[in-house]
């Protein structure tokens, strides 16, 4: 067996993960290493193929002699730190996918089953709500990037339910970022989930009409609010907090919001919190009316709503809080790939990691490659919509 093989810096990998650029040294056959004749850094797509089509199911991949860009990143630390420490974040992240996309469909499930039956006149029982709020609390304070990937998996005919999660797992992140207490982030959190809940009462045709609504049919949206006034009285256990987020997010602080018309200081932090979060995930969503918008033009659309709808410091915060590029957003590079920002912890907003997937200039996919901006002579030309693109983005979420 080689040297390369016995490497301290040598991991052991499936080989749906084996990306471009690394530097294979040796193939797990039958739970043992075998030195391969070639060993070297993958080239191009068909080498992962014929490893698949001869049943290796792991390969052993030499980190530091692999490519800079494929995803692995190098390190100096002892032998003894570093094999341990690259199988957990690969396993940590994949783990968090796999627990966002289960809480996402939970959460989901419990909205259309709450839907149902308040619109049958049964009254909403806040204990379940408060449990996937404290999960979406522990998915926020472990890694929100997971969730930030899987939330932006987003369809229109599920977007009142969609809204309403992202609605919840925004305030949960903006009230983090602002060092609110665990409490207030839980009753966020559920006044999140609840916060279009009187749209049930609100006819169908009007609130998925694809077109312009007249002033009567605007009107007519507009009464989903006082339903939810409604709603709120006749829900137990529903904490102030909980009721101001699910009644607040249509107020403006001019006064000239609805259904109050509350302003200036009747509207609490956390009310104002959640006028911003709704006027975000709304605008970087797909309507049955329009197209998703990129966060960048989102910002500059909540910008202007400053100072008179909108209170334009917590505004800044949010955009501090989410930053120009969120992770999940889509990016174009410099040299014309777009890509998905994948990880920005520990970054500043103009160098996450992106993981890039087809090019605008040749209009076709190219190999999945993880490009680390901090090393990278590339640079973020623009933030892009899924719209833009002729291809669809979520297979590579």
């Amino acid at each position: 067996m080689n040297d390369s093989v016995e490497s301290s810096n040598v991991i052991k990998i499936p080989i749906d993960k084996l990306a471009l650029g690394m530097f294979v040294s040796a193939i797990d056959h039958q739970y043992r290493k075998v030195a391969i004749s070639n060993p070297g850094q993958i080239k191009h797509r068909d080498a992962i193929l014929k490893l698949k089509k001869n049943s290796i199911a792991f390969v052993w991949v030499d980190i530091e002699r692999s490519s800079d860009t494929c995803g692995l990143k190098k390190s100096n630390r002892s032998s003894s730190a570093i094999r341990p420490l690259m199988r957990k974040a690969t396993a940590t992240r994949d783990g968090q996918q796999a627990q966002a996309k289960k809480l996402l469909a939970e959460a989901k499930g419990l909205i259309k089953k709450v839907m149902s039956e308040t619109f049958g006149g049964k009254a909403i029982e806040v204990g379940e709500f408060e449990a996937v709020a404290d999960k979406m609390i522990e998915s926020v304070m472990g890694d929100a990037d997971a969730f930030k990937c899987i939330s932006a998996l987003r369809t229109k005919d599920a977007y009142l339910f969609e809204h309403s999660i992202n609605v919840a797992f925004l305030l949960v992140t903006f009230g983090k970022h602002l060092n609110l207490d665990r409490e207030l982030l839980k009753q966020m959190a559920v006044g999140g989930i609840l916060h279009d809940i009187g749209k049930i009462k609100v006819d169908n045709e009007i609130l998925h009409k694809p077109g312009k609504l007249t002033p009567e049919e605007f009107e007519h949206i507009k009464l989903h609010q006082f339903y939810a006034i409604e709603i709120m009285n006749e829900t137990k256990g529903l904490s102030q907090v909980s009721k101001d987020v699910c009644l607040m997010h249509h107020e403006k602080l001019d006064g000239r919001g609805y259904p109050n018309g509350l302003k200036d200081e009747q509207l609490p932090q956390h009310g104002r919190m959640s006028c911003i979060v709704d006027i975000f995930d709304a605008l970087t969503a797909t309507r049955c009316y329009k197209e998703a918008m990129s966060p960048a033009a989102a910002f500059k659309i909540m910008i202007s709503l400053t100072p008179f709808h909108l209170d334009q410091k917590l505004v800044y915060e949010f955009i501090r809080c989410v930053g120009i590029y969120p992770v999940g957003s889509l990016v174009q590079l410099s040299d014309h790939r777009i890509g998905i920002v994948w990880d920005s912890k520990g970054r500043d907003a103009l160098h996450p990691i992106v993981k890039c997937f087809y090019s605008i200039k040749y209009k076709r996919y190219t190999d999945v490659t993880m490009v680390d901006l901090f090393k990278s002579e590339l640079h973020i030309e623009r933030g892009v919509s899924p719209s833009m693109l002729d291809v669809d983005p979520s297979p590579f979420y």
